[in-house]
């Protein structure tokens, strides 16, 4: 007879747990999930429990979140079932009970990313296209051709056109009029910037408007503009416009707040790069927090940028990010252990091994191949003749005897220094594979088979 398990959860985490077990494979077990009756589950406590949990009849065990810190004991012997706490994260717990379970769905968004050329002007038609290209191929949607002030752009047409010849659909942003009319002309999808004063040249040439207030911050001129739109029967988008920080970012997201508030139905757009662009802070975090709100808001269009060196990864970060809120939104979750691609220079679970493991592996090596890992106290290395233990690569290297080797010496060289990078920043540490960077910097296949090989190739070379 399959065991009946028994799995206490709250409000936030009921949904994301059915999910997951009811997507496992052939389960062993079946299984009755209790809402305790607390918003996070980790704070539910050993009174909460013996007061308000009316045990299912046959349950066999009874299963805890892992923060959980009661005594477990006291709960069995008061129910007369074993307690047992279970993994930290919901979305470890497949392999906490043997199961391989169902991958995550990172394949549905619902978020437009329009990324934006902001130097398109200098650049020839190649050079525009194959960038556009770099952009679609990253996630971009929409392509953005931008405008510069002041800034002659006498292959505006032209670049539309050889665009849209590539199948890619593509905007115009300028503050001129006839740039505008120039784009629109040739066949662009969506005109950027425009007001309740210059929405016309929309309706002249069947693009959709991006529209924006008249003046900055004037929510009534943006809803004439909306007004105006609704009442030729076009297509639009509005853009209450997202401030850098210092420079009117607070009240910013008051008007997205307000804006959805005043036109629940029309599409809004937000442009992420007054902060990402403007902000010396890793970008992912700030898309992330973005995107999130994007998704509470149901905003359905980002315009993303890329100028400065620090965003490079923009277009692949808001791609990552939608998918990531797109699916905890649909589970009704919070947004973690979806894909740790926005996680670039930390990680949630950096040692996999306590010290206390590495420990006690190190007393069982019986041969001379080193074997590296990492834990909260540094990096440890060991084989058959020692384990050192230290916080600087560098204090290491004399005592592992490899001066007179020139290819060991180079490989545990760049391995350790690669230990002490992770063990630094809180990353994981796995022997003979790349540091993993998320979207920021994909490791290309070659990189991790190279690795591979020259950690085999000099464990067999010290074998002999």
């Amino acid at each position: 007879m399959a065991e009946r398990l028994v799995f206490l959860t709250g409000h936030l985490a009921r949904a994301r747990l059915e999910k997951i077990l009811a997507g496992l494979t052939d389960p062993e077990f079946s299984f009755e999930i209790v809402n305790i009756g607390v918003k996070v589950a980790a704070l539910m406590t050993e009174e909460i429990i013996k007061r308000r949990l009316k045990l299912p009849e046959g349950a066999d065990r009874v299963i805890l979140p892992g923060r959980y810190r009661g005594d477990l004991e006291r709960l069995a012997s008061h129910f007369g079932v074993p307690f047992q706490r279970g993994p930290d994260e919901v979305a470890d717990l497949p392999a906490f009970l043997g199961h391989g379970g169902v991958p995550v769905d990172l394949s549905h968004h619902d978020l437009r990313i329009f990324a934006e050329i902001v130097e398109a002007p200098t650049l020839s038609i190649d050079a525009l296209v194959a960038r556009a290209k770099d952009l679609s191929a990253a996630g971009a949607d929409v392509i953005d051709i931008g405008c510069l002030p002041e800034t002659p752009f006498p292959l505006l047409g032209d670049a539309v056109r050889a665009l849209k010849a590539e199948g890619l659909r593509v905007s115009v942003d300028s503050a001129s009029t006839e740039e505008l009319r120039t784009g629109a002309e040739a066949g662009a999808d969506y005109l950027l910037s425009l007001t309740e004063h210059t929405l016309r040249l929309a309706l002249e040439h069947g693009a959709v408007p991006v529209l924006i207030p008249s003046s900055p911050g004037d929510l009534d001129s943006l809803g004439r503009a909306i007004e105006a739109a609704q009442r030729a029967g076009i297509t639009f988008i509005a853009d209450p416009v997202l401030d850098p920080i210092h420079f009117g970012f607070a009240q910013s997201l008051g008007r997205y707040i307000e804006a959805r508030r005043r036109w629940p139905e029309v599409e809004l757009l937000m442009g992420t790069g007054n902060l990402t662009e403007l902000t010396d802070a890793d970008s992912s975090g700030v898309t992330s927090v973005l995107a999130g709100l994007c998704s509470e808001l149901e905003i359905r269009n980002v315009l993303v940028v890329n100028v400065s060196p620090h965003t490079v990864r923009t277009v692949e970060e808001h791609d990552l990010a939608r998918r990531i809120m797109f699916a905890a939104r649909a589970d009704s979750a919070l947004p973690r252990s979806y894909h740790p691609g926005l996680l670039q220079v930390h990680d949630r679970k950096p040692y996999p091994a306590s010290i206390e493991d590495i420990a006690a592996l190190a007393g069982e090596v019986r041969d001379a191949n080193f074997r590296i890992m990492t834990a909260p106290d540094g990096i440890h290395i060991f084989n058959a003749k020692g384990h050192a233990v230290a916080q600087d690569a560098f204090a290491l290297f004399p005592g592992l005897g490899v001066e007179n080797d020139g290819a060991h010496a180079f490989y545990l060289g760049a391995e350790l220094m690669k230990a002490e990078i992770a063990w630094r920043l809180g990353k994981r540490y796995s022997q003979d594979e790349p540091l993993a960077w998320g979207v920021a910097a994909p490791a290309p296949e070659e990189d991790r088979t190279r690795l591979a090989e020259a950690g085999h190739t000099l464990r067999a070379k010290q074998e002999k």
